[in-house]
């Protein structure tokens, strides 16, 4: 099962938002938002918008 982390992490007087890919790779919003609700609502709209990364969930693994 490929799992995908959105997390909410407090900074200063909000919260920053970050997804965490399976591969290890995470991408971070440079904004903060005021609510956790708010900062994952952003790092999942920010997903969306990476169409390549997603149809890469898909793809089998490379052998090592």
């Amino acid at each position: 099962m490929t799992s995908i982390t959105l997390s909410a992490t407090a900074q200063g007087n909000g919260y920053h938002a970050t997804v965490t890919f399976p591969d290890g790779i995470s991408i971070s919003s440079a904004e903060t938002y005021p609510t956790v609700s708010l900062a994952v609502g952003a790092a999942a709209t920010k997903l969306l918008d990476m169409p390549g990364r997603l149809a890469a969930l898909d793809r089998p693994p490379k052998p090592q």
